[in-house]
């Protein structure tokens, strides 16, 4: 098989960087994609860079707009990972995360 570069469907074709200053890069699948939104509760993180909510609020509109059930969510700061709770928090209650990442 040939690699083609435009084809998203190729894992090959897709790095992942990792910011969190890991020694030594970790290797890791792409999380499985569900067949359907239909039903899933789809969360938006904010992580409080400037405008990231203007993004969110949009897609927030969108997505109810299509019948899709939605929670926000909300990283105190940037600069850090986000804490535990609220990872677990959106481990718990949804299906899939966007993130909005701005400036």
């Amino acid at each position: 098989m040939t690699y083609d570069p435009t084809d998203p469907s190729d894992p090959r074709g897709r790095i992942l960087l990792d910011p969190t200053a890991e020694l030594a890069a970790a290797v890791r699948s792409p999380a499985a994609r569900p067949a359907t939104l239909d039903g899933a509760t789809i969360g938006l993180l904010d992580i409080s860079k400037a405008r990231g909510d203007v993004f969110l609020d949009r897609i927030g509109e969108r997505l109810t707009e299509r019948g899709w059930h939605v929670e926000r969510f909300r990283k105190p700061t940037f600069t850090r990972p986000a804490p535990i709770d609220l990872r677990r928090e959106i481990t718990e209650k949804c299906d899939v995360v966007i993130e909005a990442l701005a400036d």
